[in-house]
Parts: C-alpha cells; structure tokens; sequence
C-alpha cells in the first residue's frame, strides 16, 4: 500500500473525512485537523507502517507528511 493510501485511511478512519478530499495538496487547515488530531494521526500512522514519526513540525500538507515518512 502506497504512503498516501496510509494516511488516506487514517485520516478517513480517525476525522470521519472524503477519501476524496485527502489528496497530496490539502493543507492540514483545509481539512480541519487540529494539534491534538494530528498527535493521533501520527500515533496511528506510526503503528499502521511501523516507524518513529518524530515531531512533526512545519508539515502543511498531506503531500508533505507522505515525503516526511517516506523519507524515514
């Protein structure tokens, strides 16, 4: 499963959102995720891929947090 598909799901799954408005270019604003809901995104994504996410500071978009993982 790509990266994108990942945080697609979480996103879908933990903010009730449109699958189809998780794309690479929305902003973390647009689709209305708070601190504490990105706290649980990183949570949840790092159990789902296995990984240490870090501190996810300057992140914008969800294109962004997919670089960030990918880059670990």
């Amino acid at each position: 499963m790509a990266t994108i598909d990942t945080v697609r799901e979480v996103l879908v799954e933990n903010l009730d959102l449109d699958p189809e408005a998780v794309t690479e270019t929305a902003t973390i604003e647009e689709l209305g995720i708070d601190s504490l809901d990105m706290a649980e995104l990183v949570c949840d994504i790092e159990e789902k891929l296995d990984i240490d996410f870090g501190e996810p500071t300057g992140l914008t978009t969800v294109g962004q947090i997919v670089e960030h993982i990918d880059s670990l």
